[in-house]
């Protein structure tokens, strides 16, 4: 199955992409400078920082080039080399940033990851950063041919529908499935504290649900545990230990772990299948979902947003996180308003 486009990719990307070494196995731009969000105006605020992951096959060799390029977009790291710059990169969450970048008239904000690093984060959840931020509606600009990213696209899709699965209950809305699963990368994140605006999750799905419907609907056409009852405009899933077991089982390898330490008293060591049949069985079994994802995430956000004083530098730090203050607090006033 492939991954939907959402759209055509706009002229104003296309140029954006231009400015950049073409070596890209996958580009996309996300954001409130793309999709619409609650609040807004009719469409994309032309004034939000527009947003973009490039992923490419040799990161060393990408940096290099576009340091010869975009040399400017870098901060004091610039002068270490592409070989440094990647090591600082493969810390965290694997993405190096650069952003309040001047580019076209408008200011961006791109990240690199390694494909390697991007594919094995989609399969696994590692950190849950790259592959959440795909897990809702992104504009595909660039992919090619690689059958092992592909796979691993469609695979975190369906990961993410298991385990909002696993945290709804029986009978939930197309739209409460679109608020889990678009809130699965940030819970844990520490940034939803200071940072950033509390409603964004809401904010993000309230006016993009056909996009989301995009996204998942063949997989839940295809989910043999849920059934759509159009005239109630309502999901129902198999809530029984089986149907849970089921679904735990088929969740990525590092929240698996994470759950398995959770429920695992520290020396018994017991088979990851026994101790994911108990939580199966235990009423609380969304919870400890929950927390596991809560795990992944809040370790990489930390270290991802200390890594941002490194790769912005101190001026470009204090800048951004100033701008994400203001919208925290203009989501604030709205919402009390």
């Amino acid at each position: 199955m492939a991954l939907p486009a959402l759209s055509s990719s706009g002229v104003k990307f296309r140029r954006v992409l231009a400015h950049f070494p073409q070596e890209l196995s996958l580009a996309f731009a996300y954001g409130s400078g793309v999709f619409r969000q609650a609040g807004d105006s009719a469409g994309p605020g032309e004034n939000n920082m527009l947003d973009f992951v490039f992923a490419v096959d040799d990161a060393v060799t990408w940096h290099m080039m576009n340091l010869t390029k975009n040399r400017s977009h870098y901060s004091f790291l610039k002068v270490l080399g592409p070989k440094q710059i990647n090591s600082v990169q493969n810390y965290g969450a694997g993405i190096y940033y650069n952003t309040l970048v001047p580019c076209n008239g408008r200011i961006i904000k791109y990240g690199v990851i390694s494909t390697d690093t991007l594919i094995d984060d989609l399969l696994h959840w590692k950190t849950l950063y790259v592959a959440g931020r795909l897990q809702k509606p992104v504009k595909i600009l660039t992919q090619n041919e690689n059958s092992k990213l592909q796979a691993a696209l469609v695979s975190n899709l369906k990961s993410a529908v298991t385990a909002a699965f696993l945290m709804l209950p029986e009978s939930f809305s197309e739209e409460d499935l679109y608020m889990q699963i678009a809130g699965l990368s940030y819970t844990g994140d520490f940034r939803m504290i200071v940072g950033e605006d509390r409603s964004k999750v809401q904010n993000i799905v309230e006016p993009n649900v056909p996009h989301f419907q995009k996204l998942y609907s063949n997989i839940l056409q295809d989910c043999p545990q849920v059934v759509y009852k159009h005239h109630l405009g309502r999901l129902e899933i198999d809530k029984s230990p089986e149907g849970q077991f089921a679904q735990l089982m088929s969740l990525p390898r590092t929240l698996q772990q994470q759950i398995t330490s959770l429920v695992d008293p520290p020396g018994k060591n017991r088979d990851v299948e026994e101790i994911l049949l108990q939580v199966a069985h235990d009423p609380d079994c969304g919870f400890v979902v929950h927390q596991g994802i809560s795990r992944i995430v809040r370790s990489s956000s930390v270290v991802q947003s200390a890594k941002t004083i490194l790769t912005a530098g101190v001026k470009k730090s204090v800048t951004y996180s100033m701008k994400k203050l203001y919208k925290m607090t203009k989501g604030w006033l709205r919402k009390t308003s």
